[in-house]
């Protein structure tokens, strides 16, 4: 599999390390149930999902790697600093 590091380029994607679903964590003043719903809930889609990768072999960006859970075709990239994980899940 091939990610395109918006800094570095087209690259394999051993020199990533995958952190998980990109998502937006709770307020601070959030209820119990609302932190246990994201630490141990999760969507699992098939098809595109949002994920945060670190460029752990390269220029040490975190990315945002928006990827199809059935073909595992990369859909698109950005830097994790420019998205929106506003919303929740």
């Amino acid at each position: 599999m091939r990610i395109i590091c918006p800094i570095c380029g087209d690259r394999d994607r051993r020199e990533f390390y995958v952190k998980g679903a990109a998502l937006a964590r709770p307020e601070a003043s959030a209820t119990l149930e609302d932190w246990h719903d994201h630490v141990n809930l999760r969507d699992n889609p098939a098809g595109e999902i949002k994920e945060l990768w670190y460029h752990e072999m390269g220029c040490s960006a975190w990315i945002e790697v928006c990827r199809s859970t059935v073909s595992h075709e990369i859909v698109s990239t950005r830097l994790a600093s420019t998205a929106d994980l506003g919303g929740k899940r």
